[in-house]
């Protein structure tokens, strides 16, 4: 009986990997509404233009949800990187597979790129402020073995889910806060803290992520029951990624439209 049960836990807890979103339509979309405090005027108005009003909160899940038409399969590696225990960024980026880093060097250049077109620039601008979204949380910066965190079997509040899906969804949806009380309520910097957060690329964004997700996998184990506890450690580092993501998301779009 008891296998069981344990055997029911990894089976649902499987296909929330096969369903699960990345960091969540509500991780996204206070990612984009940060990022947008951050624009120039000048990036603010070109972004409108090439998304034709929309705004970068409401295309930021576009990438989660072309993930229903199988024409869009290809661009399923852009969300993550796979980075084994004890290595770096360093040891596996010769890596000529495609993923993270290299989707956002790639519609990067595409967007600076006037020989190409409104139609691939607005996919390519609906990618990078997703993926920009994906890279801070960490997770997306997971194991092979596990699939970052997919495989590790937890309940949350009693309920059957894996690691990377509490760190996608499931903190943030407990926190009962939307993506515009989320923020509206970001910690106050000062200029030097925030040039500080937006000093270098990607690549080096990436090595500093590589640490905080070191530290999930050591908070939980397969079996692990997760809640108040869990909750009270890790959602102000949850808070902070999204702010940090939304500060550096408009570095990058400053650089390209600003």
């Amino acid at each position: 009986m008891k296998k069981s049960i344990v055997f029911l836990a990894l089976f649902c807890g499987l296909l929330s990997f096969a369903n699960a979103p990345q960091w969540g339509k509500t991780g996204h979309r206070a990612t984009a509404e940060i990022a947008d405090d951050y624009l120039t005027e000048k990036a603010k108005k070109a972004i409108a233009e090439l998304l034709d009003g929309d705004s970068p909160a409401l295309v930021s899940t576009f990438a989660d949800e072309v993930k229903s038409d199988r024409a869009y399969d290809e661009y399923n590696v852009w969300h993550y990187i796979n980075i084994p225990e004890g290595k770096t960024y360093e040891d596996v980026k010769d890596n000529k597979d495609p993923n993270i880093i290299w989707a956002i060097n790639k519609v990067k250049k595409g967007l600076k790129d006037p020989a190409v077109s409104k139609e691939k620039k607005q996919f390519y601008l609906k990618m990078l402020i997703h993926m920009i979204g994906d890279l801070h949380q960490p997770m997306h910066i997971g194991r092979p073995e596990d699939l970052g965190g997919n495989k590790i079997i937890v309940f949350w509040f009693g309920d059957a889910s894996n690691l990377h899906k509490v760190w996608d969804s499931e903190m943030l949806d407990s926190y009962k806060m939307s993506y515009t009380e989320l923020a509206k309520n970001q910690k106050r910097l000062s200029k030097k803290e925030i040039k500080a957060i937006q000093k270098g690329n990607v690549e080096d964004w990436l090595e500093e992520i590589v640490e905080i997700t070191n530290k999930i996998y050591d908070s939980a184990e397969n079996g692990y029951y997760l809640s108040y506890d869990y909750m009270y450690e890790w959602m102000p580092v949850v808070r902070e990624q999204l702010q940090i993501g939304g500060i550096r998301l408009a570095k990058e779009l400053n650089e390209i439209f600003g």
